[in-house]
């Protein structure tokens, strides 16, 4: 936003860590997104400009009006810490919704309280994710550096479809790997072997941002 349109809209004071309190007159409350507490005492949280002062409810249903069609799903055998860094990238990008497979519990940090945004599945097993892609007619795409897997860059991604990260180290699993439809890997030109794993979903998420969005 220019000076000049700062100038024009003063209820609207920019700061990196949100803003102020609502100068002016406030806006209609009554069956409206604004909360009255944020306009009164200012709004801190991490969200763009569009959303300042809104409800929370109010976010999330804005979001769902428009999520894309693309599902995440992680593995969690070993509490990773990078699901919660997963579940931010996934609502930064608009998944449709994440599924964590394994323990219920992980780490919720690295999600910076965009889990309360993001609509997130779990499942107990392998086995009950894939049967509930199955029943959604979700291609699952998983991702990793096997043997026999495709560049993720010189292949289509389906615009419905589900992606399917393993843990930081070990990876896939062999059931998660045999269940799908196919393996992607993300081609890298260093040393390393692998990449992080909240990395490689923002890569993926992106690529299909890249074919579906702007392609």
């Amino acid at each position: 936003m220019s000076d000049k349109e700062q100038e024009n809209n003063p209820s609207h004071e920019l700061s990196t860590w949100g803003v102020g309190p609502w100068q002016g007159d406030w806006p209609e409350l009554e069956n409206s997104v604004y909360d009255s507490e944020l306009l009164a005492n200012g709004d801190t949280r991490n969200v763009v400009d569009k959303y300042r002062y809104w409800k929370m409810e109010a976010i999330v249903a804005d979001l769902d009006s428009k999520r894309h069609p693309f599902h995440v799903a992680i593995e969690n055998w070993q509490h990773d810490l990078n699901i919660g860094s997963i579940v931010r990238n996934a609502n930064a990008f608009l998944a449709e919704e994440v599924h964590i497979i394994g323990n219920k519990r992980w780490n919720r940090r690295g999600a910076m309280v965009t889990d309360r945004y993001q609509h997130i599945r779990h499942h107990e097993t392998v086995e009950e994710f894939i049967k509930w892609a199955k029943s959604q007619n979700l291609p699952i795409i998983a991702i990793d550096n096997v043997e026999g897997c495709k560049k993720i860059e010189q292949y289509q991604l389906p615009k419905e479809c589900v992606f399917l990260f393993g843990q930081e180290g070990p990876g896939l699993s062999d059931e998660a790997i045999k269940a799908s439809d196919v393996v992607l890997e993300i081609t890298q030109f260093g040393s390393t072997r692998s990449i992080n794993a909240s990395a490689a979903a923002a890569i993926t998420m992106h690529s299909w941002v890249m074919q579906h969005v702007f392609g």
